[in-house]
């Protein structure tokens, strides 16, 4: 599969003009035309920084370029994803590799992902032994085209295999949109059962494969590419914050006990239903964001400190110890002292 000499990248770093809607990192942007071109990485690498932004309208157009070239097909978008080296992700893909498990590797993903597109989200849900790894497009259904929902979702796969190793597969694969090519590629690319028209963009996985620990793995390197990937989100934050980034910006410095939808929206300078009907427009709620801002303070107490559930608990908004396990049981698949003595082991 070849396309024509791509139109130059345009975009902007991330300390550069302000960018007026979702953006893309002009990594994933280089590797989509790397995936589609016969002679891989040229001259186009150099026309852009790693930390270059470009405007999602851009990134659609260099879609609409990609698949309107002669050897294009209906399972270009996927092809493109499994072709993704750890470069494409720029910082999330080098973190990916030093992360512990796959679940690690997940919430990385789930917190960063805005570093590579913010034109959509990745969520990772666990419900019983199996966890559900999801991602679901924020701007407007007519913006995103199915292949290029197949690409992140086929990205993700291989992003996993770079932990797992490259036989691994989920357990299933869902899309919401209809199929429209054969279904062989998708089988021989995932190596599992693959439905379309479902509720959701989903890996499926088990959760003794998002739990394994891998023998090889740096926490000091990890750290580092935390600390790097925590810079460049507050730089992009402030560049172009939405409104579900300033609420979690709020949130994270909240005390999650008392927190409620009007402290933000004062600050924000917004009425709360205002505030959130602003949510559901950027494809999140009030009650998620607290969700997620409960379930990552109460990981990092667990890791850092040897507080007792009970005064953990309201700590993160949570009535007493059972609440904090039946919900980071829900959150982790696992409750709270398993889960520190896993991250301590």
């Amino acid at each position: 599969m070849s396309i024509p000499e791509p139109t130059p990248l345009t975009g902007s770093s991330l300390t550069g003009r302000s960018l007026t809607g979702p953006s893309v990192n002009a990594s994933y942007a280089l590797a989509v035309l790397s995936a589609t071109a016969e002679a891989g990485p040229g001259g186009t690498a150099s026309r852009a920084m790693p930390t270059d932004r470009l405007e999602y309208g851009e990134m659609r157009a260099l879609w609409d370029e990609v698949l309107t070239a002669r050897d294009a097909g209906p399972h270009t978008g996927l092809l493109v994803g499994d072709r993704l080296r750890p470069d494409g992700l720029h910082i999330l893909g080098h973190l990916i590799l030093t992360c512990a498990s796959l679940a690690d590797a997940a919430r990385a993903a789930e917190r960063y992902h805005p570093l590579v597109s913010q034109a959509g989200t990745v969520t990772l849900r666990r419900l019983g032994g199996v966890g559900r790894i999801c991602y679901r497009p924020t701007v407007g259904p007519t913006a995103m085209l199915p292949q290029q929902v197949e690409a992140v979702v086929s990205s993700m796969v291989r992003a996993a295999r770079w932990i797992t190793g490259d036989d691994w597969t989920p357990v299933a694969v869902s899309f919401a949109h209809p199929r429209a090519g054969a279904a062989e590629p998708y089988a021989r690319v995932f190596g599992c059962p693959v439905t379309f028209g479902a509720p959701e963009n989903a890996i499926t996985v088990t959760g003794e494969d998002l739990d394994r620990r891998r023998p090889l793995y740096d926490p000091a390197l990890n750290r580092l590419h935390r600390a790097y990937a925590d810079r460049l989100l507050h730089q992009l934050s402030a560049a172009s914050p939405t409104v579900a980034e300033r609420v979690r910006q709020w949130l994270e410095h909240a005390a999650l006990e008392e927190a409620d939808p009007e402290g933000p929206a004062r600050q924000l300078n917004l009425g709360v239903r205002t505030l959130r009907r602003a949510l559901h427009a950027e494809g999140t709620t009030w009650r998620a964001l607290l969700d997620t801002a409960r379930h990552s303070r109460a990981r990092r107490l667990l890791e850092t400190t040897a507080l007792p559930l009970d005064r953990i608990a309201p700590l993160v908004g949570l009535s007493g110890a059972t609440a904090l396990v039946r919900a980071f049981t829900r959150w982790e698949g696992m409750p709270p002292g398993a889960y520190r003595s896993r991250y301590r082991c």
